[in-house]
């Protein structure tokens, strides 16, 4: 497990990236998760990634999993890679938007 600083420093990134609220979040996953003819129980939409996001975000740094810092790390990664922070995001790019979006960053938002 990583140690106090360490772990304050994943907090911060983390909560910095994902600049969704659990509502927007849960919200998205199921619309992005939806088909014309069925759409999933609520807490069985989206992406597993996705919905890890969600149960962070609803947890305090106290409660966090081994499994809850592995997935953090890897969303602050992803978000990096993909999003350009400091440029604004062009409307084309939808597709990377919505990936994006299923982890709980929305290039979008200021």
């Amino acid at each position: 497990m990583a140690d106090a600083l360490e772990l304050d420093a994943l907090w911060e990134d983390f909560h910095r990236v994902v600049n969704m609220t659990s509502q927007e979040l849960a919200a998205w996953l199921r619309v992005s998760d939806a088909e014309e003819e069925t759409e999933p129980l609520p807490d069985q939409a989206g992406p597993l990634t996705g919905q890890h996001v969600l149960a962070i975000l609803q947890k305090r740094r106290t409660d966090l999993t081994d499994d809850d810092i592995r997935v953090m790390y890897e969303v602050v990664d992803t978000v990096s890679e993909q999003a350009d922070l400091e440029s604004e995001p062009e409307a084309e790019e939808t597709d990377r938007r919505h990936r994006l979006m299923t982890i709980g960053h929305d290039p979008l938002k200021p």
